[in-house]
């Protein structure tokens, strides 16, 4: 059903992915020319000067959360099939993963673009991902642990 503690834990994992695309992700600022970068899901922005080109297509990090936020909801709808949630929420960890590789591939890229002696920060949008990842766990295990239980009453019968 809808309201068992797996659907929470998808509503959690779907609104942690869409956080994702609204806060920034990576920042970086030279101190002795006043360049700032920053990496949002959707592309870099520069103050004070122009991006050279080639920084490639970073909406990738936004197209995967969004798909991720995106199965997780429709993961929630499919309480009467266990198995498809399981495979569900086995390619939304697919998603997950996929777009923590690409926020660590453009914040390297970031790196390269400003001093190479200075280090950017990683903000709190860049987390999220990984609190979905457990999130998409504890799913997952409460899934199995329902279909177990449908089993165990199955063979009682």
């Amino acid at each position: 059903m809808i309201q068992r503690i797996q659907s929470v834990f998808l509503l959690l994992l779907a609104l942690a992915m869409l956080s994702v695309l609204a806060l920034p992700l990576w920042h970086k600022v030279d101190g002795l020319t006043h360049q700032e970068l920053t990496l949002t899901a959707f592309g870099f922005q520069a103050q004070v000067w122009e991006l050279p080109a080639g920084t490639g297509p970073v909406w990738l990090i936004g197209a995967l959360a969004a798909a991720s936020a995106g199965l997780a909801v429709y993961e929630i709808f499919q309480f009467k099939n266990r198995a498809k949630q399981l495979l569900l929420g086995s390619l939304n960890l697919l998603l997950m993963v996929a777009t923590l590789g690409a926020m660590f591939y453009f914040s390297n890229k970031g790196e390269q673009l400003l001093n190479l002696k200075l280090e950017g920060q990683f903000l709190p949008g860049f987390y999220l991902p990984t609190l979905a990842l457990l999130l998409n766990l504890l799913a997952n295990r409460f899934i199995r642990r329902d279909e177990q239980l449908v089993r165990s009453m199955d063979r009682l019968r």
